[in-house]
C-alpha cells in the first residue's frame, strides 16, 4: 500500500500546487476552488492509504528488492461465470442515458433494469459443487 500511497501524495502536492498557480494565474475562484478540493479528495485517499499500510504487512509490491515470483499465488476470488455484472453495468448506462436526456419513460424501465440485475447478482447461485 505504500506505493498507492506515494502516488496520492504525488497527486494531491500537484492539485494544490496547480490551484495556487492557476489562482494566481487566471484570478477565476471556481476553477482554484475546484482544484483545491481535488486535492483534497486526493489527500483522503492517500492518507486511507498510509493507515492501511502500517497496519498490514508487507507486500511485494512495497519492497524495492522483490523478484517477481514473491507475487505468484492465489490473488481472491473472482467470479467466473456471471454475466449478471455486465448487465447491470448496462442498465446502469442506459440510466445514465436517461438521466442525461431528461426522459422519464426511459428512466422508470432504467430503473427497473437496474433493480432486477442488482437482485439477480445478489441472489444468483451456482448449480456446481463448491471446490474446497
Amino acid at each position: 500500500m505504500k506505493v498507492e500511497a506515494r502516488l496520492f501524495d504525488v497527486t494531491t502536492i500537484f492539485f494544490f500546487l496547480s490551484a495556487i498557480v492557476y489562482g494566481v494565474w487566471a484570478k477565476e475562484p471556481v476553477g482554484t476552488v475546484g482544484l483545491i478540493l481535488t486535492g483534497g479528495l486526493s489527500l483522503i485517499i492517500g492518507s486511507y492509504f498510509h493507515f492501511v499500510a502500517r497496519r498490514i504487512t508487507q507486500r511485494p509490491e512495497d519492497n524495492p528488492d522483490a523478484e517477481v515470483s514473491d507475487g505468484a499465488g492465489e490473488l481472491g476470488f473472482f467470479s467466473p461465470g456471471s454475466y449478471w455484472p455486465v448487465a447491470l453495468a448496462a442498465s446502469a448506462g442506459l440510466t445514465g442515458i436517461a438521466l442525461a436526456f431528461w426522459q422519464i419513460w426511459l428512466l422508470v424501465i432504467a430503473a427497473v433494469l437496474v433493480l432486477l440485475t442488482i437482485g439477480g447478482l445478489v441472489f444468483e447461485y451456482h448449480t456446481r459443487p463448491e471446490h474446497d
